[in-house]
């Protein structure tokens, strides 16, 4: 019998792609637009989205929140709270484009806000754990509302749709920014919605994904003890707040969470007691002490965060990754050929390992252009 596309599960779908320049030089979205649809066979429309790190210089010491509503009672309620909460310095509409692909869009809102001192003096809350309860709470009770963006000086785009009409939506060409990440997905045994389109941010973490967490539950529960609450019906929302509960509550090094999420076998760690005890005592701990942390089943990722980007792989490296360099600019891609449609000469073409965190930060000379 003959399969018709759409007809037969591809579980290595989904296909991401992302890169920074270290040196701080502020790079069109339609470079990230055309290296993921290079990778259009890897997704099937249901979903699409792009995180650009740079993107309001103008406005880069305030909070920007891109917000989805399904009716205007949600928006109204949702500014009230605002209102309550923050400073609204700017508000409006996200500039789109009418794409045929791209149907039944919900309103798409954008606000640059600060959090009013008294506020943050009241809550006893440092300012960016105020914000992210504010999220979480708008997300949590307000029917029909979804902050999906929530970081200073970066933003997410996601819709339903190929990653390359998502992009067109947005008008992602008018846009410029030092990093950029992208994702074409390809949903498996979660809905296709505009919520559920990757990348997931909290604060200025955004994540994209390729592959199935089979670990979601044991995850989830942990994670929601701190505060976090998984909404949206896709196992990859909890990867985000993982990191941001590791990296910005727990303070600990994007190098240790790798260790956490993508933890060393122990049959890995016993070897490594006789070469770098030292190394396997903290490995033992993290496995022990943040074991529901352990993410389990093939996946790769592309961490945002002001500053950088992070790719990791499963310790199987079920998933496939491909990371380049050119100059200043570093390149990560589940495909050679999305790197090669943006950078022809790309050099230091390699596979990282499973498990293996490769970070990109930013130069001195970036930082003190962008941050």
């Amino acid at each position: 019998m003959l399969l018709k596309e759409g007809e037969i599960r591809i579980p290595s779908g989904c296909a991401i792609s992302g890169f920074i320049s270290r040196d701080g030089k502020r790079l069109s979205g339609s470079d990230v637009v055309k290296s993921i649809s290079y990778m259009h066979d890897r997704s099937n429309g249901l979903g699409g989205g792009f995180a650009g790190y740079g993107i309001y210089p103008e406005y880069k010491d305030l909070y920007a929140f891109h917000v989805f509503y399904n009716s205007n009672s949600a928006r109204e309620q949702t500014e009230r709270f605002l209102d309550r909460h923050f400073d609204v310095v700017n508000l409006s509409r996200i500039p789109t484009k009418k794409v045929p692909a791209i149907k039944n869009e919900p309103l798409i809102w954008r606000y640059f806000v600060n959090p009013l001192p008294t506020k943050i003096a009241s809550s006893q809350l440092d300012e960016k754990e105020f914000v992210a309860k504010c999220v979480i709470r708008i997300n949590n009770d307000i029917d029909g509302a979804y902050v999906f963006s929530s970081g200073k000086n970066m933003g997410v785009f996601k819709a339903v749709g190929f990653p390359e009409d998502v992009g067109e939506f947005y008008r992602l060409d008018e846009y410029s920014g030092y990093a950029w990440t992208a994702h074409g997905r390809y949903p498996t045994n979660t809905p296709g919605w505009w919520g559920g389109a990757h990348p997931f941010s909290l604060l200025d973490y955004t994540i994209v994904h390729n592959g199935e967490i089979s670990s979601y539950d044991a995850n989830r529960r942990f994670i929601e003890m701190f505060g976090y609450k998984c909404t949206l019906l896709t196992d990859t929302e909890v990867i985000t707040y993982i990191f941001d509960y590791l990296n910005r509550k727990q303070q600990l090094s994007l190098e240790d969470i790798a260790g956490i999420i993508a933890a060393p076998f122990w049959s890995e760690l016993e070897a490594m007691e006789k070469t770098d005890p030292e190394k396997a005592a903290k490995l033992k701990y993290f496995r022990n002490a943040f074991s529901s942390l352990l993410i389990t089943g093939p996946f790769s990722i592309i961490l945002g965060y002001t500053g950088g980007l992070m790719a990791l792989n499963d310790r199987l490296k079920l998933r496939s990754m491909v990371v380049a360099e050119k100059e200043d600019m570093v390149y990560i891609a589940s495909e050679e050929c999305a790197i090669r449609a943006i950078c022809p000469d790309a050099e230091n073409v390699w596979s990282p390992r499973g498990g293996e965190p490769v970070i990109i930060d930013l130069s001195e000379e970036g930082k003190r252009k962008c941050l």
